[in-house]
């Protein structure tokens, strides 16, 4: 692809390249262009997944609901995934770059910027599986997070020129440290989930109890009232 220009079709067939041949990929990237291409690479990735998510909100699919306000829901999303995508283009480039930095890769920014949007291509594959939950959806977030990893690792070697014995052993400890955080954020969700479960028992017998407070003293007013009443009917009839 043109660092200059951006052809439609071509940022098709390296999509799919740099998914399916990483390594051939990231080998032949030209880093040396402006931020242009990489920009509108991010929007057009962003614009995909924000896409899925749309579509996700209409069919009620995930935390999103359908009908009008989930449609309007679904628009900010997909234009806040838009400029999301923007954002995660510069911080990530940073990322990159101190990544490389250590791996003896280049330090270029705008080189770095380049192979960062090409990155971003499974962008819409986390759009795509974002909404599945449960262990299968886990297993598919570690999968995307190490295929990612992979990758990386080619674009470091390949496109930014790093050594390749400290890129394995970076992408070894960041691999490390994505298992550690998903056992971590899974224990948590545990923990979560028992106390959500513990606080809720405890929460519908409160009501349950304050339920039967209630009709207990409804009852009692009820009761006085009627009293009240005959006692008011004899007084008129006394008289």
């Amino acid at each position: 692809m043109s660092s200059e220009t951006f052809n439609f079709n071509q940022f098709i067939k390296d999509s799919i390249n740099s998914v399916t041949q990483p390594k051939e990929y990231f080998s032949t990237l030209k880093i040396d262009g402006g931020i242009g291409v990489p920009i509108v690479k991010a929007v057009v990735y962003g614009a995909i997944a924000g896409i899925i998510a749309l579509i996700w909100s209409l069919l009620n699919i995930g935390s999103v609901t359908g009908g009008l306000l989930g449609s309007a829901v679904g628009v900010m999303a997909f234009v806040w995934v838009i400029i999301g995508a923007i954002i995660v283009l510069f911080i990530g480039a940073v990322i990159t770059l101190i990544v490389s930095a250590i791996c003896g890769g280049s330090t270029d920014y705008v080189a770095n910027t380049s192979v960062t949007a090409s990155l971003m291509v499974l962008m819409p594959v986390n759009a795509l599986f974002g909404f599945v939950s449960g262990p299968f959806g886990t297993a598919i977030n570690i999968l995307i997070n190490f295929y990612a990893l992979y990758m990386l690792y080619h674009a470091l070697v390949g496109s930014l020129k790093a050594k390749e014995n400290s890129a394995k052993i970076l992408n070894l400890v960041l691999a490390g440290i994505i298992v550690i955080f998903m056992i971590i954020g899974l224990g948590a969700k545990k923990t979560a989930d028992n106390f959500l479960d513990d606080y809720g028992d405890e929460m519908e017998k409160a009501v349950e109890d304050y339920g039967k407070e209630m009709e207990k003293g409804l009852k009692d007013l009820a009761k006085e009232f009627e009293d009240a009443v005959e006692e008011m009917e004899e007084a008129e009839e006394e008289n």
